[in-house]
């Protein structure tokens, strides 16, 4: 998915705490949930045995250009493969060193890589499955995840293996129904047998002309920023090249210390990516917190309307006990919502 925001109108286009209950408390009831008339049994078919599905491919990722990237070292799938109507089955490698998402003290793998699983996958079943032409345009209307902490697996030698569970779901097409112009979609991560985390969206997909003609006069260059940053450590980064905020004044902008980052902006963009966002909505929640909020084991983030790359938009963020809630400001427009809540 391009993970962008922008609005649910016509104009434009539309996007919990440690302990194991957090996965139910956190994901709003969706059509993903309620079982598709085509998943039903037909009355004349006989109950067979099920028969136990071959193993997932994991010594190869699948072709970058399916998942939007550029960098092969960014691609996380290395299999997906229809299991049922709507349904699949996954295979995901969670490097232990990643340039973007390093693990923490404790080998945690970063919970962005759950957001980054939920959008290549959201890009490549529409692509390779479901007849999604390569040139369309992929947006996100909203995403949200919950975490286990005490599920999680940690980073071993080389990298975690992880198997996605994918159910597809809320289709809409054009007025011919002819063209496959949007989803909803639901991802149970597992490590080994055990569930860990879940992951929710919904993408909708415009073909190159309509996008051309919605973004017309679109800005495509990232603009960078000298202003004064946070330090890295109470942002909970390595290194100042990966902030994406700055502060001016008493307020807090959208402005990548990188604007060439070898993940948040893998390829060029013409308005700031999901990802991007995310990741400033938690720098900033972390700084207002002093550094005590850093790892986000829950999110959800609604995407309104395009946030544009300049003017940089302001993030305005409150934290309070294991919560932070966010929003995005771009010419007196919210442009994305959410909230970050933490163990």
């Amino acid at each position: 998915m391009d993970s962008g925001s922008h609005t649910r109108d016509s104009r434009t286009p539309s996007t919990g705490s440690g302990d194991p209950t957090a996965l139910s408390r956190l994901s709003r009831p969706s059509p993903l949930s309620r079982p598709s008339p085509l998943s039903r049994p037909s009355p004349l078919s006989r109950p067979s045995r099920p028969s136990r599905p071959s193993p997932l491919g994991r010594s190869r990722t699948v072709e970058r250009e399916l998942v939007h990237r550029t960098s092969v070292a960014a691609v996380l799938l290395t299999d997906v493969r229809p299991h049922g109507p709507l349904s699949f089955r996954a295979a995901a490698a969670w490097p232990r060193s990643h340039p973007t998402f390093p693990r923490g003290r404790d080998d945690r793998h970063s919970p962005w890589m759950i957001v980054e699983t939920l959008r290549q996958l959201g890009i490549y079943i529409p692509l390779r499955h479901l007849d999604v032409p390569r040139t369309a345009r992929f947006l996100i209307d909203d995403l949200s995840y919950a975490l286990d902490v005490d599920a999680e697996p940690t980073a071993p030698h080389g990298a975690s293996e992880v198997t996605c569970l994918v159910r597809v779901g809320g289709l809409r097409t054009d007025r011919g129904g002819n063209a496959l112009t949007g989803l909803r979609m639901r991802v149970d991560f597992l490590a080994g047998r055990r569930p860990f985390a879940r992951a929710a969206g919904g993408a909708r997909f415009l073909d190159a002309e309509r996008y051309d003609r919605l973004r017309t006069g679109a800005g495509a260059a990232v603009p960078s920023g000298a202003g004064p940053r946070p330090e890295p450590a109470v942002l909970g980064l390595a290194s100042e090249s990966d902030a994406v905020v700055a502060v001016a004044g008493e307020e807090l902008l959208v402005c990548p210390a990188d604007p060439r980052h070898p993940f948040l902006f893998d390829h060029g963009t013409d308005h700031v990516p999901g990802a991007a966002l995310l990741e400033a909505a938690r720098q900033a929640i972390a700084l207002r917190s002093g550094g005590r909020l850093v790892r986000p084991v829950a999110c959800r983030m609604s995407a309104l309307r395009f946030t544009e790359h300049a003017p940089p938009a302001v993030i305005d963020c409150s934290a309070r006990g294991r919560t932070g809630e966010f929003l995005f400001r771009q010419g007196g427009t919210t442009t994305a919502e959410g909230v970050l809540r933490y163990a």
